[in-house]
Formats: C-alpha cells, sequence, structure tokens
C-alpha cells in the first residue's frame, strides 16, 4: 500500500496517550495512529446511515465511483451505480414509452 505524508494537529493529551500505546505494544505513533483510524473507518462503514450518506453523496455527484465502492464494497457500488444510470434515463426513458 502506497503512503502519503499528512499533517494535522492532535489534542496534546491524545498524542501522549498514543505515545504510551505505543510504548505498550511496541509499535511507533503512526502505527497506532493508523490503526485507530482503520478501526473507526470499519465501524462507520457498518453504520447503515453512514452508508446511505455515502450513497446520496454518489447519487448526488460529490463523491466518484471508486469512493463509493471503498465504503460500501464494490458489488453494493455497482447496484447503486446500476440504479443511477436508470434513474438519469428516468425521463428519457418516460418519454421512449410515451411514444409507443
Amino acid at each position: 500500500m502506497s503512503t502519503k505524508r499528512v499533517n494535522f494537529r492532535l489534542p496534546e493529551e491524545l498524542i501522549a496517550q498514543a505515545d504510551v500505546a505505543a510504548e505498550v505494544t511496541h509499535k511507533n505513533r503512526t502505527e497506532i495512529l493508523i490503526e485507530a483510524l482503520r478501526q473507526y473507518l470499519e465501524e462507520k462503514e457498518s453504520d447503515e446511515s453512514f452508508r446511505e450518506a455515502v450513497v446520496e453523496l454518489y447519487l448526488d455527484g460529490q463523491i466518484e465511483f471508486e469512493k463509493l465502492a471503498d465504503v460500501i464494497g464494490r458489488q453494493d457500488a455497482e447496484s447503486v451505480r446500476a440504479s443511477k444510470h436508470v434513474l438519469d434515463r428516468g425521463e428519457e426513458l418516460a418519454n421512449d414509452l410515451a411514444d409507443l
């Protein structure tokens, strides 16, 4: 997995707690923060309302398909993309049916 350097500010007490956890587990601060972020994201991704909000972002064109697939899984994302395609063509399809 490729990595990217990011800079952000954390409360000093969180840094101190992360440093203690790193010492106890024989990991470095970065490994502790990555593990914590992964755990948080896994919990969010299993939350149905979060998943629905991510789908809404995709349907509104605010995130790309790959981001959707990263969060809800490729198979579910493909279903959402197919549904979006039908919804986007809804008026066109209705007009085609009306012309029959």
